[in-house]
């Protein structure tokens, strides 16, 4: 299992319907198979997930976060991981927003 704890990610890339970017910093922690981040930066003034890692290093979260524009939203994602020839974790996401709009997207995070 890939532990995640202490460890720092950036989007670096992210559909147009999503609201975090390279200005976004995640901050990892984790016990066990349980992860959580805080999160901030752009479009997002304060961001929390928590998610459950696999045996495989997988991540199935929940998130909510509130934007520049004052709205709280929330989401799914699923993040699937990548160690890059630097021994860094790139994630690729698959995210659903949740509520009035459920449209989905992806997203790339690297370990900073």
């Amino acid at each position: 299992m890939i532990n995640y704890h202490n460890k720092f990610f950036r989007t670096v890339q992210n559909s147009s319907n999503g609201e975090t970017s390279s200005a976004t910093i995640f901050k990892y922690e984790q016990r066990g198979n349980i992860v959580s981040s805080s999160y901030s930066g752009g479009k997002v003034l304060k961001g929390h997930l928590i998610g459950l890692v696999s045996d495989d290093g997988k991540i199935e979260m929940r998130y909510h976060q509130i934007n520049t524009a004052g709205e709280l939203r929330t989401g799914i994602c699923r993040s699937t991981p990548e160690l890059l020839p630097n021994g860094k974790i790139r994630l690729h996401e698959e995210w659903e927003w949740t509520g009035e709009d459920s449209s989905k997207g992806t997203s790339m995070l690297d370990e900073m």
